[in-house]
């Protein structure tokens, strides 16, 4: 007997059947379904691993424990990241870098109802899961500023400035920085894998000052000193000359922009003798010291034109051309910049620290070192404020009381140019301020070792090639003075005391490259004895009621001096290099002597003093 009718339809019971079966299927399977979704979070799917740590089948705290077991002595090992030709040890345990283990098997656990996932969990290849490392990113800045230190370099704002009534631009430059965040990144995706150098992120800082703002403040600048200003006080009336006004104009990088600033003391000075009828002369507190003790010496309210009105006065009408550019200010009282009880409260009263340098008597000498001691006694820098030796003894030219003296020159060869000799007077400041614990800002050692000097404690500089510069680390202000004999230098430090001691302990000499012999025939020749160059770390140890609390390391290269021979080479066996046929370069405001003190051999043709011009020179510097 047929199961289908004529027409193929099969008989209602079979149809009956065949529905309920596949319900039955489908039931089967949602409970299937249901059961493996509900158990997937309990453990690792099979073949799972974080980083080839295999943790299929575990619980999720079973499995952290066997990836904290396996990774975390991993994530501790040191790095070594590069910049450039530079490498840097990192310690993760001090840079924030941490294994969260719970993290990195989370993924591998939790309810899914996700069907493709769930059969995936079924098969023998579970997941391949990455190990999950944090970053404390104010320990890993902090890990990251020694290598900063080295790499970054700021971006130069364009600058636009009036030097002897021409207005001159001096372009910007980019700078770079560590990426800190960057960095971090690449330290924490390296952190679990065998240990490979990582490679330092550095990124590009653009000036804020773009070429628009420079156009409009050269436009301001030349405005400026187009015309005088005309300046109305009681009974009289004063013209500041145009030049004067670009004096007194300087330019400040401010919200992508540069802000015109006058000064107003240089203003002031260019009327001076026009407002002496109506004025009363002041004076600023100051110190001096009687029997190794500060005392202050009171300032004094005086009456005319303020500085700054007058100033406030005169920016309002820069950009004014002639017949609107005048101006009228008040006469009152013009108070000293510091007062008296200003002065007291700097907390000058102890001595922080005093140095001597001593040196072979040269008539150069006494006059140069003798004006840059003149020109640094005095300096008060208040806290946070930076030494600068270039600004403060200004270019070494003969006007500004300077005369030639032996320099170092290109190569370590030893030359002539003004300025010789206040290297002496700028290792003593920096000497002093070292032991006074004045933050390093820029220093650099002359590029062959003197012997007068202390090695690795000594700073030269160069005019407009490098300067030194530290900074006033304590919330008191410092006071400095300086005196000079014919053959010393003394600089002495003056505030309030924040260690009981600072000491410098001085390493051996290492990496020793022997000198050269050349011999030089030109009518120049000054002559010298070599000196091997090394390399010496110095340790800056501060104290605190007798214990040590810091400790600074200031490692400094020198490159070797020839013993340089005046006249050919006779085959005597000391060397055959020739000197070299161009003059060493110079620059302005440096001074050398040879390493034993003694001063080089007269130049056979003394009447020929060398013109000294700037360079980059990396050698040339003030000894």
């Amino acid at each position: 007997m047929s199961s289908t009718d004529p027409s193929g339809r099969v008989p209602a019971p079979s149809r009956v059947l065949l529905l309920v079966g596949a319900g039955v299927v489908v039931a089967l399977l949602l409970v299937g379904y249901l059961a493996l979704a509900l158990r997937s979070g309990s453990t690792a799917a099979s073949g799972t691993e974080v980083q080839g740590v295999a943790i299929g089948g575990m619980a999720q705290d079973e499995a952290a424990a066997a990836v904290q077991d396996s990774l975390a002595p991993v994530v501790a090992k040191r790095f070594k990241v590069t910049v450039g030709d530079q490498t840097f040890t990192i310690k993760p345990a001090e840079s924030g870098l941490a294994l969260d283990a719970a993290a990195s098997v989370g993924p591998a656990f939790g309810h899914t109802w996700n069907p493709l996932r769930l059969l995936g969990r079924l098969g023998p290849n579970g997941d391949h899961l990455p190990a999950v490392v944090t970053v404390d990113e104010a320990a890993m800045s902090t890990a990251l500023q020694t290598v900063a230190d080295s790499v970054d370099v700021p971006a130069v704002e364009p600058t636009v400035e009036v030097r002897k009534g021409i207005v001159q631009v001096t372009e910007g430059a980019a700078g770079k920085e560590v990426d800190v965040a960057a960095t971090a990144s690449a330290l924490a995706s390296a952190a679990a894998l065998p240990r490979a150098k990582v490679e330092v992120v550095v990124s590009t800082v653009e000036p804020t000052v773009g070429s628009e703002a420079v156009t409009a403040a050269k436009e301001l600048a030349t405005t400026a000193m187009s015309a005088p200003v005309t300046v109305t006080a009681g009974t009289v009336t004063a013209q500041i000359p145009g030049k004067a006004v670009g004096r007194a104009l300087s330019f400040t990088a401010q919200d992508g922009a540069l802000a015109p600033q006058l000064d107003g003391g240089v203003l002031h000075k260019s009327i001076a003798k026009e407002l002496a009828p109506i004025e009363v002369e002041g004076r600023d507190a100051s110190f001096k010291i009687r029997g190794g003790q500060v005392k202050v010496v009171k300032s004094k309210v005086g009456q005319g034109v303020s500085d700054d009105e007058l100033a406030t006065a005169v920016a309002g009408v820069l950009d004014k051309p002639a017949g609107q550019r005048s101006v009228t200010v008040s006469v009152g009282t013009r108070d000293p910049e510091l007062t008296t009880e200003a002065a007291k409260a700097l907390g000058i009263h102890d001595r922080l620290s005093s140095f001597t340098q001593y040196f072979p008597y040269a008539a150069y000498r006494k006059q140069n070192i003798g004006e840059a001691a003149r020109r640094v006694n005095g300096t008060l820098l208040m806290p946070g404020e930076t030494f600068s030796m270039n600004d403060t003894i200004k270019e070494r030219t003969r006007k500004n009381g300077y005369t030639v003296g032996f320099v170092v020159g290109e190569g370590g060869v030893f030359d002539e140019a003004l300025g010789g000799g206040v290297s002496t007077a700028t290792t003593a400041t920096w000497t002093a301020a070292f032991f006074a614990g004045m933050e390093r800002v820029q220093t650099i050692a002359h590029s062959i070792y003197i012997s007068r000097y202390k090695p690795g404690l000594e700073a030269t500089v160069a005019w407009g090639i490098f300067d030194m510069k530290f900074k006033n680390p304590y919330d008191k202000a410092v006071f400095i003075t300086a005196s000079a004999t014919g053959t010393s230098v003394t600089v002495s430090f003056w505030g309030t005391r924040v260690y009981s001691d600072i000491t410098a302990e001085f390493g051996t000499r290492e990496n020793i490259v022997p000198f050269d012999t050349i011999h030089d025939t030109s009518k120049t020749c000054l002559g010298q004895g070599g000196v091997d160059g090394f390399t010496i770390t110095v340790d800056r140890v501060f104290y605190k009621d007798g214990k040590e609390v810091r400790r600074e390391p200031i490692t400094t290269r020198y490159k070797p001096a020839p013993d340089v021979i005046c006249g050919p080479d006779k085959g005597d066996g000391k060397g055959d290099k020739p000197a070299k046929g161009d003059k060493p370069a110079k620059g302005n405001g440096s001074s050398a002597s040879p390493s034993d003190g003694s001063s080089p051999k007269p130049s056979k043709n003394p009447s020929k003093t060398p013109t000294p011009t700037p360079t980059k020179s990396d050698e040339f510097s003030n000894a």
